[in-house]
């Protein structure tokens, strides 16, 4: 199963691999409080596109385009979270306030999408 989760959120038996999927530190919190198994900046949106974006849900579906674009041009960061979805579950980690318009939802969304054209062959 694959997840989203604020950073911010204790960790639970369930996560499963948890990666953070922020370009950025997030603010408040200390890298040992963070359990995490990795921080996987690649994935995450380019400053340009996390700029423009700035969290406007207005902005979404453009932001989704042009996050699924960059993701689209660097597979390979995808493989540390493709691996470990094969061995288990999987929780992406976020530290946006908004829970339904962050990269973390997106990047859900893309590797579900990506994992289903990947099946069809």
């Amino acid at each position: 199963m694959l997840t989203v989760k604020r950073v911010y959120k204790a960790p639970e038996p369930g996560d499963g691999t948890r990666f953070l999927v922020e370009r950025l530190w997030p603010r408040g919190v200390k890298k040992e409080a963070l359990r995490m198994d990795a921080w996987l900046r690649d994935v995450a949106p380019s400053n340009a596109l996390r700029r423009r974006f700035g969290h406007e849900p207005a902005k979404w579906k453009e932001f989704r385009c042009r996050y699924s674009a960059e993701l689209d041009a660097k597979p390979e960061s995808l493989q540390p979270i493709l691996e470990a979805m094969r061995q288990g579950d999987v929780t992406l980690l976020y530290s946006a306030h908004d829970t339904e318009h962050n990269n973390a939802v997106a990047l859900k969304e893309y590797l579900e999408e990506y994992l289903e054209k990947t099946s069809r062959g």
